[in-house]
């Protein structure tokens, strides 16, 4: 984790303080199971509790048993059973450390999830506010690039609002897919360990029992989870991206907001540059690149071997610290993004009106012309226009091959703007509902 790219309620979640009462919560549920059913003595699980329930755990003292141990759950515990003192040999009775790493990780990513999905939707305010804002303001629709057919800067925002929508539903389900809970002992037969403990464990910390875990909980779970955070990530630079193109300075149709005081560059003072949206796009790429270990992590030995130990250390704090970063800061592009309603309607206007040359195209064929010859005769027109020689509906309306299918108001007729839009009121009730 970078501070620079890092908000204090995700990192909080990632800390060893966190880590270790989390790991203490998990310890203390299992007790009290455990001394519920009979096997340890009530008054050993509630002296567990009693002492450890406003404990500091001390970090330095932690590290410094494992640097003897080279186990970190058993320092862990040696560190409780300072605290709590001879009560302690009943904690982690017929446990094993995936049982305690296990199920602390997935509360983690739960947590996670849950800020994550918080994140989405205020991005998704910020869209829908901006989209309905710019419902009907045109501006120039782009294949490859190159201008195609107008459309609205509202219906942009709308694809970006529905796409976030769909990133939402696959963060709910990666968070249930997660949500999962091992208490099960040595390669997860339940020898040592009464599944009932698993069970109240499980509801105490808002997971459900994993059904079988060998011991560790199977990392296809954790594959779906990360693939779920690159994907959304994706989503993330798609967004970047576009308004990366538009604020470019022949294009300028949108901008990020430049701040008083703000400087764009150290050799340029003119410079505006979109380095938020090519920041995102950068932290996008990262959260992508850890999809990959975990799903590498899927293929593990027998019953456990702990190489995915390592890479979710790692993967899981970064990817979800920055992934959350990025949400964030892109919602506050949104939010103040910069329109420019007069360069859309310039750009829109910069080819001479070839953006309406399939209008032309199916009105001749509606007259009766072959869609071949309709296709050469409005061709035969938009290459000059292409090449700044002129403009289309002159050419148009002086090329009697054409005025012989189509009336010089007929012509005119498929230069309306406001065609293309009739449909905006459908597609937003489709995304946002209908008021």
């Amino acid at each position: 984790m970078i501070p620079r790219y890092s908000r204090p309620a995700m990192t909080a979640i990632w800390s060893p303080e966190s880590r270790f009462r989390i790991w203490f919560e998990i310890e203390a549920h299992a007790t009290t199971a455990l001394a519920e059913i009979g096997v340890v003595p009530k008054a050993a699980a509630d002296k567990v509790w009693e002492m450890g329930r406003d404990a500091t755990f001390d970090v330095a003292r932690i590290d410094s048993i494992e640097a003897v141990t080279k186990h970190d759950v058993i320092a862990f515990l040696t560190h409780l059973a300072e605290i709590v003192g001879p009560e302690a040999r009943f904690v982690h009775q017929g446990m094993t450390s995936s049982d305690v790493l296990d199920t602390c990780l997935n509360v983690q990513l739960v947590r996670a999830a849950d800020i994550l999905i918080a994140d989405v939707d205020a991005l998704l305010d910020a869209l829908k506010h901006r989209a309905q804002e710019h419902k009907m303001t045109p501006t120039i629709g782009r294949s490859h690039g190159i201008h195609a057919e107008p459309v609205t800067f509202g219906l942009k925002l709308a694809q970006a609002y529905a796409e976030f929508s769909r990133n939402r539903a696959r963060l709910v389900a990666a968070r249930e897919e997660i949500a999962t809970c091992a208490i099960s002992g040595a390669v997860g037969t339940f020898a040592n360990i009464d599944p009932r403990v698993e069970e109240y464990v499980a509801r105490k910390m808002g997971l459900s029992p994993e059904p079988v875990s060998t011991q560790v909980i199977p990392r296809d779970r954790h594959a779906m989870f990360f693939a779920t955070l690159g994907i959304v990530a994706s989503s993330l630079e798609r967004l970047a991206i576009e308004i990366r193109h538009l604020q470019r300075t022949e294009v300028l149709e949108a901008e990020e907001y430049f701040s008083e005081g703000q400087k764009g560059s150290s050799a340029m003072p003119h410079k505006r540059n979109p380095v938020l949206t090519e920041n995102i796009t950068g932290l996008a790429r990262m959260v992508r690149s850890y999809a990959l270990p975990a799903m590498e992590n899927v293929a593990l030995w027998h019953e456990r071997d702990i190489s995915h130990s390592s890479v979710e250390r790692m993967i899981g704090p970064d990817a979800t610290v920055t992934l959350d970063f990025a949400l964030a800061r892109m919602t506050g592009v949104i939010e103040k993004l910069l329109v420019y309603p007069a360069n859309m309607q310039r750009n829109l206007d910069r080819l001479g009106g070839l953006v309406h040359s399939q209008r032309v195209l199916l009105a001749l064929t509606q007259a009766g012309v072959s869609r071949e010859d309709a296709y050469r005769l409005v061709q035969r027109n938009a290459m000059p226009v292409w090449r700044g020689e002129g403009d289309f509906l002159t050419l148009l309306k002086a090329d009697t091959e054409v005025t012989k299918a189509l009336t010089p108001e007929q012509i005119e007729e498929c230069f309306d703007l406001g065609y293309h839009f009739k449909h905006v009121d459908t597609i937003f009730a489709r995304v946002f509902g209908r008021a």
